[in-house]
């Protein structure tokens, strides 16, 4: 059965007016509900106007929610979030972590980015989102795809644990083989790396124009920085000869010049997979064209190591890029 959300959402707004001393919680894309975001900011702020989010109701930050920032609270009987958040409940008959998903799903976050654009700061208000489409079969479906997807958010979780565990097995490795590049143990000879490499810059490509399916895909900050190639939620760019200087192909080196909001993790490399014969190459990442005698799979191990990272990503900054 096909429902409007409105019919099943409300308004929860209540605020601390006693000033009681409820524990303060913000919402991310990737933690949810979390304690100590802003750290000590809010420790001797009157926190009267925050707003109480009784267990079991949403909340989101109307500017945030376009990125996924948007959770039900699920760890104490109340909890108190900035006063810029709204707070709603939920009825009976919709289950709160099938409508978490729903919320978290490509088709929700495209229909908010559609909704929330041209309003201030891409601003999603309660009542737009009340007119928000939602299939809603009966409270047990609902429990049971709600159950499936958690087991499939654990594997992933799981799969991602051994991947960093490979990955600090490649390190260790690396600095057996080629000593530690924090302090060159090993004492070898040294140049800059903007002598040894030419940086290309991306193409500044508008959102409006994207696909899902027809096109070149666009390489984003979600498919580099996690140092690795991830071939996720591709967005597609219809083919333009005036665009072929920004083609990418597989086995090529690509850094990413922004971070995951939120995240210190800019300046991360990869080599792209060849889950496609070719990609574009967007404003927020970089390709690096190695010059003879540096070998592309040393380099992208080589600025895993935090302190060559930030060097060498200012060197590619100070350096320029050519656009």
């Amino acid at each position: 059965m096909k429902a409007k959300l409105g019919d099943y959402i409300n308004e929860y707004s209540v605020r601390n007016k006693a000033g009681e001393d409820i524990p303060v919680y913000s919402v991310t894309n990737t933690q949810g509900f979390c304690q100590d975001y802003f750290g000590k900011e809010v420790a001797s702020k009157d926190k009267s106007t925050y707003k109480i989010v009784p267990k079991g109701c949403f909340a989101y930050n109307p500017s945030r929610i376009n990125v996924g920032s948007v959770d039900w609270q699920r760890f104490e009987e109340r909890v108190i979030v900035s006063p810029l958040y709204n707070v709603f409940s939920v009825a009976p008959q919709l289950d709160q972590q099938y409508l978490y998903y729903y919320l978290k799903s490509d088709f929700a976050l495209q229909r908010i980015r559609a909704v929330a654009t041209g309003s201030v700061r891409d601003n999603l208000k309660l009542a737009m989102l009340y007119e928000f489409p939602i299939e809603l079969p009966d409270i047990d479906q609902q429990r049971d795809l709600a159950s499936r997807l958690d087991r499939i958010k654990r594997i992933i979780s799981l799969r991602e644990q051994e991947l960093q565990v490979l990955d600090d097995l490649i390190r260790a490795r690396f600095v057996e083989m080629f000593g530690d590049p924090d302090t060159n143990s090993k004492r070898w000879p040294e140049r800059l790396l903007s002598e040894m490499l030419d940086v290309l810059g991306g193409y500044a490509f508008k959102s409006d124009g994207f696909s899902e399916v027809d096109g070149i895909p666009v390489l984003r900050i979600g498919n580099i920085n996690a140092g690795f190639f991830k071939p996720v939620n591709m967005v597609f760019w219809k083919e333009d000869r005036n665009l072929e200087r920004y083609i990418m192909h597989p086995g090529d080196l690509v850094m990413s010049l922004t971070g995951t909001v939120g995240k210190d993790d800019y300046g991360n490399v990869c080599i792209l997979g060849n889950d496609y014969s070719k990609y574009y190459l967007n404003q927020r990442n970089a390709k690096l064209e190695l010059k003879e005698g540096l070998n592309k799979y040393y380099l992208s191990q080589l600025l895993r190591f935090e302190k060559i990272k930030k060097s060498q990503s200012q060197i590619l900054w100070d350096d320029g890029l050519r656009t």
